[in-house]
């Protein structure tokens, strides 16, 4: 063993000497223009070793105690690499804790080589990795301190994974954050990941911090990551590490990113589309010979099915299992195998616009012959070929939004709950898009409730969700129940006013009819308080406090409750049914 041990520190002492190693580059971008930020600078030791790998690089050069003398030679090598390929935007050259504050780091080296070299330390960014434990935060505030002030950005690597990563964010206040990939990957359909990453957003938005999703390996990876609204992002889907820089991002990329964020872990699901399902798959021209067909299968095996198309319109679809088990008969191939694709592909497949809502697809779906949840449908958009859908991903979406649906929703009006409703004003706050938060709140109920009971109660409360279903658009307007007598409505209807009005109107008409004739006549009723007086409470109203949110008006959910809030109260000092509007400069 020792002597195996000799010999790759005998290698690596070799490496280190003969500066014999590469310098590779991973683009980051920007997730909302695809547009390349920077390169983050990686090093490989040479094809031919055991050392090729930058992980068994360092960690065997920790253990012989080279670590100080490798990186400080795979600094000057990055650096000096991009500075030859001409590198524009950002870079990120990766360094270790351990090394950034050993006793044998020399003070200003790459400062004076980036100097030297022909860069500006503006353009580097100091990733700090985390391959090393280290506590000594006040040393590593003073070592970053020392190269901010000489012009450096920094970052810190892997947050979720490794050392005290959430303190080391707390105590250096870095300008960029790495999520570790192990929260990236598989996204798409772990709730849990995705809340973790939700809520580092949330922590970047009030910190400063630009977060970078790293390890985006899938096209479902990187929309669940668009959709959250992560900055940056860096991946083998979008670009693996290379000794060239990337200066062009793939075009389906840069369709998928210019494309409208669609958020539908909690929005009703008459505001999701189909573009939510939508994959682009490649099409076949219906002259192509059944041969090739197949030998598309072949190549494919992910896929059940081929979306046929002409001049950009689909005109039919042809199904794995169609197909081959044509082939299995004797002497088709002999046969057909020449044959235009055309005379195997189902003509009637089901076609619907992008744009279309998943109810509409799933009416489609079930008025369809139910082998097309297996064959898929095709999506177009504006009549053109766009891509493919399946109906198991349908299904499985429509499974997620009841899940989270129940998960949030309140058991007596089943409306969405608190999680839901702020995260419906953030997804609007994003998107900077205008609406109207109302918050309703019932004036004297406490009392009704004491002297009628819970299940009268209870029926007032299911009366105002039920006129707030009625009264509210469906496609744009977000009903919440936030508990109690207590709900919101985030308007996007034009015409909100006239709608709080007709719901004012409507539970003065009905309200009434809780109360027994002599409490009607009487227009309220007497009740006793805690001291023993009697006091008379009127019939029940509504008071509803209105904020007109305009782009940029609010930075958070938070700010929006407490204004909605402020309103309410200014409402229930008025008399009676009453909408109280506040509009902020």
């Amino acid at each position: 063993m020792d002597t195996i041990a000799d010999e790759i520190a005998t290698r690596l002492r070799d490496i280190i000497d003969n500066t014999r190693l590469n310098a590779v580059f991973q683009p980051i971008i920007n997730m909302k223009t695809a547009e390349i930020i920077g390169q983050e600078g990686l090093i490989r030791g040479p094809a031919d070793s055991p050392l090729h790998s930058p992980m068994k690089l360092f960690n065997t050069a920790r253990q012989h105690d080279m670590v100080v003398e490798l990186e400080y030679l795979a600094r000057h090598e990055v650096l000096k690499t991009f500075y030859e390929l001409k590198g524009t935007g950002k870079l990120f050259l990766n360094i270790s804790p351990d090394v950034f504050m050993s006793k044998h780091s020399k003070g200003g080296e790459t400062l004076r080589f980036i100097e030297t070299i022909g860069l500006m330390p503006q353009q580097v960014v100091i990733e700090l990795t985390e391959n090393a434990p280290s506590t000594d935060y006040q040393k590593l505030r003073e070592a970053v301190q020392h190269y901010r002030n000489m012009g450096f950005e920094i970052a810190i690597d892997d947050l979720g994974e490794g050392f005290s990563s959430l303190r080391m964010w707390s105590e250096l206040r870095p300008d960029y954050v790495k999520i570790d990939q192990h929260f990236i990957q598989g996204i798409n359909h772990d709730p849990l990941k995705l809340q973790f990453v939700r809520s580092i957003q949330e922590i970047a938005n009030k910190s400063g911090a630009r977060i970078i999703a790293e390890g985006i390996e899938t096209e479902e990876e990187l929309i669940a990551i668009r959709n959250i609204g992560i900055a940056l992002g860096q991946g083998y889907h979008i670009a693996r590490p290379q000794s060239q820089l990337v200066n062009h991002i793939p075009n389906h990329i840069k369709r998928i990113l210019g494309e409208k964020p669609i958020n539908n872990q909690h929005l009703p699901s008459q505001r999701a589309t189909v573009e939510t399902l939508m994959k682009y798959t490649p099409f076949i021209a219906p002259d192509l010979s059944n041969d090739a067909v197949l030998h598309q299968f072949e190549l494919y095996p992910e896929i059940n099915s081929i979306p046929v198309v002409k001049d950009g319109i689909p005109v039919g679809i042809i199904s794995r299992y169609h197909i081959t088990s044509q082939f299995s008969k004797q002497y088709y191939r002999e046969l057909y195998g020449k044959s235009a694709c055309e005379m195997v592909m189902d003509g009637r497949p089901v076609i619907v616009e992008k744009s279309a809502s998943l109810h509409d697809l799933s009416d489609l779906m079930l008025q369809s012959d139910p082998h097309y949840l297996s064959i898929g449908f095709i999506v177009t958009e504006n009549g053109t070929y766009a891509g493919m859908g399946s109906g198991h991903d349908l299904l499985r979406l429509f499974t997620q939004m009841q899940i989270s649906a129940a998960r949030y929703a309140n058991p007596l009006t089943l409306l969405p709950g608190n999680v839901p409703i702020n995260e419906h004003i953030d997804e609007l706050l994003i998107e900077k898009l205008p609406f109207t938060a109302c918050y309703f709140d019932l004036d004297f109920f406490k009392p009704f409730n004491d002297i009628h009971g819970y299940k009268k109660g209870d029926d007032v409360i299911q009366l105002l969700g039920t006129l707030l279903k009625e009264q509210c658009c469906q496609e744009f307007d977000f009903i919440g129940h936030i508990g109690g007598d207590d709900f919101i409505v985030l308007f996007q209807s034009e015409n909100w006013q006239d709608r709080c009005e007709i719901i004012l109107s409507r539970f003065a008409e009905v309200a009434k009819w809780f109360y027994n004739e002599d409490e009607r006549k009487r227009g309220g009723m007497e009740v006793e308080d805690r001291l023993g007086n009697r006091t008379f409470q009127p019939l029940m109203s509504i008071s509803i406090g209105a904020v007109i949110a305009e782009p940029g008006l609010f930075e958070s959910p938070h700010e929006v409750s407490s204004a909605a809030a402020i309103a309410k109260k200014q409402a229930k000092k008025m008399i009676g049914n009453s909408l109280f509007i506040e509009r902020r400069e």
